[in-house]
């Protein structure tokens, strides 16, 4: 009995939850929805479907934009506009990751990594192993000399 409630209950809220998939789907079709939030979690509203959505062009396709449902009727509420900083924040994403130009420019960053590493330990090796210079050999003779 008990498990026949709560597959009823289950059942119920998959309905609902692909329902609100849909009205968002229908409200803003070019857009593809990532993540549903669900009435009463912490990170969403007690009375909403929090539908996170993305667009499908390649810049389009870094901006989230959350949609509100509402969980009782199911109607579409509003889609969110998210503020121009955290749209930059978004864009410029990819420039922090190094996944804007795919295989071709991580090689290129690796190479100019590499040649700076090499640069940097060809450095070091010369400033730790260099000999004293020729003036400092002379002073050290002069210093000798004077006190012999």
């Amino acid at each position: 009995e008990a498990a026949r409630t709560l597959r009823a209950q289950l059942g119920a809220r998959v309905g609902e939850t692909l329902a609100a998939l849909e009205t968002v789907r229908a409200a803003m079709p070019d857009m593809t929805a990532t993540t549903v939030v669900f009435p009463g979690s912490p990170f969403g509203s007690p009375y909403h479907y929090l539908v996170w959505t993305k667009g499908r062009e390649p810049v389009t396709s870094r901006l989230f934009s959350p949609a509100l449902v509402d969980a009782r009727s199911g109607a579409f509420v509003s889609a969110v506009q998210m503020p121009w900083y955290l749209r930059a924040l978004e864009l410029s994403r990819p420039l922090h990751f190094g996944d804007y130009g795919g295989l071709p420019l991580k090689i290129i960053w690796i190479v100019l990594d590499l040649a700076t590493i090499v640069v940097l330990g060809s450095g070091l090796y010369l400033w730790l192993s260099r000999r004293p210079s020729l003036g400092a050999e002379a002073e050290a003779e002069l210093t000798a000399s004077r006190s012999a």
